[in-house]
């Protein structure tokens, strides 16, 4: 089966696999093995060779299956399927969101180097970014969408930067950053003796309507919990690229021992034969709420992506770097915490929980939930305040969400 002649959602049946290796069935089978049995003694040390670095493969040369730490057939399809989104050369997949994003700062930032960063970003990630990796001697400097090249060049005048780390579309905001302009800043900032590289985590459109790598990006990332997984039933994270540096990231993995396990690969295959039919259905839905909240009186601002003025940069950003305006919609609500919690409280088809990209809609306070670790003056300055509640919009019939929505909207007072 050759790719060029079927598009990925078709492919995601049954690329990779051969189920002649699985006594013909017709899916791939979970892997739950820790060791895999050599042929021969020669046959471990080619594999140990290849997996190792030490010697590149021979042509039409496959990586031989050592321990599930290195490589396992259920992770080993999945990362192939999920480069067919991206056009990725690589794909490695991980434990969880954070382990994919922590692996990539540590591999690449050393103590004395900066990373420039846009902002607001998931608060797991700020977390790591502004309390964590100071302890290494490792800073972080932020960057919002009105900051031009000048103005990002500026503030990393002085510092060593090694990587251009963006969120886009941001959460919980919407706030989209423009790839190229990202891609100038790297470019500028690299010499000889050092190239900085951009990195991209496309959480929050997921890998159908957005593909940082046609943008510049060297790396993409993504909590596959959300849309990838799309069930809220698994844990997973996923770093794809080109592959001189995905080798990168592919060894410090199994040095850290964070990569997912067959089980996780396994959930994650049957998820992804369904994303483009989720996904697609989700953002209809959102199309419709989005329009609900914006022409309704106790709410003050919508930020949806469908919503863009055609006369602002963002919208500029908008229709040249994504195909959809995806599930994600976060409103000002009027009033502050209490209103927002009232709305919260009362709803009964939404489910109040953090998270996002699944079937079912979610609905959350960034204030005081996902974004809470954020500091004060970050949440004020990036509109992250008492009364933005964020929406995750799922697959259920799109006139039972507004119907839950008003109700909820109702109580409010």
């Amino acid at each position: 089966m050759n790719s060029r002649y079927f598009h990925p959602e078709s492919l995601m049946m049954s690329y990779g696999y051969k189920p002649e290796l699985s006594e013909g069935a017709v899916k791939c089978p979970i892997f739950q093995t820790s060791t895999f049995v050599f042929k021969t003694a020669q046959e471990g040390k080619e594999f140990f060779e290849l997996a190792y670095g030490k010697r590149e493969k021979s042509p039409g040369e496959e990586p031989g299956l050592i321990y599930s730490r290195l490589n396992n057939p259920d992770l080993q399809i999945l990362e192939e399927r999920l480069c067919l989104w991206d056009g990725a050369d690589e794909c490695a997949v991980f434990e969880s969101g954070m382990s994919a994003i922590s692996t990539v700062l540590l591999e690449f930032l050393r103590p004395g180097d900066a990373l420039l960063y846009s902002m607001p970003v998931y608060g797991g990630t700020d977390h790591f970014i502004n309390k964590v990796l100071p302890q290494y001697g490792i800073t972080g400097i932020g960057f919002t969408p009105d900051d031009t090249l000048e103005q990002i060049l500026l503030k990393a005048e002085k510092a060593k930067v090694k990587l251009v780390y963006v969120e886009t579309p941001a959460n919980p905001t919407n706030a989209l950053f423009d790839l190229e302009l990202c891609r100038k800043v790297a470019d500028q900032l690299s010499n000889a003796e050092n190239s900085v590289y951009v990195v991209v985590d496309n959480t929050y459109m997921g890998p159908l309507w957005q593909h940082p790598l046609k943008h510049g990006a060297d790396l993409v990332m993504y909590s596959a919990t959300k849309y990838i997984g799309g069930h809220s039933d698994l844990i997973a994270g996923a770093v794809l690229g080109k592959k001189d540096l995905m080798k990168r990231v592919r060894t410090l993995r199994t040095f850290l021992g964070n990569m997912a396990g067959p089980w996780t690969g396994w959930l994650l295959m049957r998820s992804l034969e369904t994303l483009k039919v989720r996904m697609t259905q989700q953002a209809e839905n959102a199309a419709k709420v989005a329009d609900f909240l914006a022409a309704h009186p106790k709410v003050e601002k919508v930020y949806y992506l469908g919503h863009l003025p055609e006369n602002s940069e963002q919208y500029q950003i908008f229709k040249k770097q994504l195909s959809c305006a995806g599930a994600m919609v976060s409103f000002d609500i009027q009033g502050g915490e209490k209103e927002a919690f009232q709305f919260l409280d009362h709803l009964k088809l939404f489910h109040l929980a953090v998270s996002l990209g699944s079937t079912e809609s979610l609905a959350e306070h960034p204030a005081t939930m996902t974004h809470s670790d954020v500091s004060d003056l970050d949440r004020a300055k990036l509109g992250i305040s008492e009364k933005l509640i964020r929406l995750s919009i799922g697959v259920e019939h799109y006139e039972d969400l507004i119907w839950d929505i008003q109700q909820a909207l109702e109580k409010v007072g």
